[in-house]
C-alpha cells in the first residue's frame, strides 16, 4: 500500500512591523502641521478673543456697575436693571424700537417677495431691475440718511417744493413728531427691500419646475400655484430673513443719529441710540450697558423663537412628504 505525499505548507509570515523609529517620526510630523496651522490661525483667534469675547465680557460686569468711563466705579449689582425698569425714557426708546420693528419688518419681507415673483419672469431688462432694485441696499445708512435730509428738509428740500406743486401744504416730515418714525421706515425700506428682493430671487430658482407645470395641468391658477407650492417651498427663506430683517430693526442706529438724533421730542429714540446716550453723552456707561443687554436678550429670545418655529415646519414638511 501505497503512501500519498503529504502537502506541503508554508508556515504563515507575520506582517513586518512598522519600525517605533517611524512611527515617531510620523507623530512629530502632526505635531509639525499642527503648530503650523496654529500659526496660521493664531492672529485670527486674537482677533475674534480682543474684538468679540473681551468685549462681551468686559461689558457685562460693567452692568453691573456705577461706571462713567473716567473716575473709578463702584460695584451696583442689579440696580442699573431696576433703574431701567422704571425709566420713562427708556420704555418710550423700547416702544419706538417696537414700533419700527412692527413696520420695517413684514413690510420689507413682502414688498421684497412681491418685486422677487414680478422679476422672476422673462421680461426685457430684467437685469438692470434688479441692479437697480439692489443699489439702494449697498448704500451706507449714513449716507441714506444725508440724502433724505436734504429731500425732507422742511424749508429748502425737494419733498416740499413738489408738494407746494399740487397745492399741499409744507409738511415737517423729520421735524414732526407725527411723521419722523413712519418716513424713517420709509427710508429703510428703500434699502432693505433690496436685500430680500436678492434672496428671494435665488430661492424662487429651487422651487421644482415639476410641481409648477403638474399644478397647472391639474387647472390650478397662478393664487393657488403661489399658496401651495411657492410658499411653502420659500418657508426656510421666509424664516432667514425675518431673522434677518427683526435684528436689523432692533439694532438701529446709524440711520436715526445722522437725520434726527432722537428727535423730534423723542419720539424716534431707538433703543441702540438710548445706549449710545447714556455711554457717551451722559457717561453713565454702566447703565447703558445693562439697557444694551436687555437688547442682547431680546435678540437672543427672538432667534430661539424663530429656530423653533423653523424646526416645527420642518418637520411637519417632512410628515406631509411621507
Amino acid at each position: 500500500m501505497t503512501s500519498l505525499p503529504r502537502a506541503i505548507t508554508l508556515a504563515p509570515q507575520s506582517q513586518p512591523r512598522a519600525p517605533a523609529v517611524s512611527r515617531r517620526g510620523a507623530r512629530r510630523r502632526a505635531r509639525r502641521e499642527k503648530a503650523t496651522a496654529w500659526a496660521f490661525i493664531a492672529p485670527s483667534v486674537l482677533v475674534i478673543l480682543g474684538l468679540g469675547i473681551v468685549p462681551v465680557v468686559w461689558s457685562l460686569l460693567l452692568s453691573f456697575r456705577a461706571d462713567d468711563l473716567v473716575t473709578p466705579g463702584r460695584w451696583v449689582g442689579l440696580d442699573n436693571y431696576r433703574a431701567l425698569a422704571q425709566d420713562p425714557n427708556f420704555h418710550t426708546a423700547v416702544g419706538n424700537t417696537l414700533l419700527y420693528s412692527a413696520l420695517f419688518v413684514p413690510l420689507s419681507l413682502l414688498g421684497g417677495l412681491a418685486l422677487a415673483l414680478a422679476l422672476n419672469r422673462r421680461i426685457r431688462f430684467v437685469g438692470l431691475y434688479r441692479t437697480l432694485l439692489f443699489i439702494p441696499f449697498v448704500v451706507s445708512a449714513a449716507a441714506q440718511g444725508v440724502l433724505f435730509s436734504f429731500i425732507l428738509d422742511p424749508e429748502f428740500g425737494a419733498a416740499n417744493s413738489l408738494l407746494h406743486k399740487f397745492g399741499i401744504s409744507p409738511q415737517g416730515f423729520l421735524t414732526d413728531p407725527d411723521q419722523a418714525m413712519y418716513l424713517l421706515v420709509l427710508i429703510s425700506l428703500w434699502s432693505g427691500v433690496g436685500f430680500c428682493v436678492v434672496v428671494y430671487l435665488a430661492a424662487l430658482q429651487d422651487v421644482p419646475r415639476e410641481l409648477v407645470e403638474a399644478a397647472r395641468i391639474d387647472g390650478a391658477g397662478r393664487w393657488r400655484v403661489l399658496r401651495h407650492i411657492t410658499l411653502p417651498a420659500l418657508t426656510p427663506v421666509t424664516v432667514f430673513l425675518l431673522l434677518w430683517q427683526l435684528i436689523t430693526a432692533l439694532q438701529v442706529f446709524d440711520l436715526v443719529y445722522v437725520t434726527t438724533k432722537g428727535g423730534p421730542l423723542g419720539s424716534t429714540t431707538v433703543i441702540v441710540y438710548f445706549v449710545w446716550q447714556q455711554a457717551f453723552q451722559m457717561f453713565t456707561a454702566g447703565y447703558g450697558a445693562a439697557a444694551a443687554y436687555v437688547l442682547a436678550l431680546a435678540l437672543l429670545v427672538a432667534g430661539v423663537a424663530l429656530r423653533v418655529v423653523r424646526r416645527r415646519q420642518g418637520r411637519v414638511v417632512e410628515g406631509a412628504l411621507r
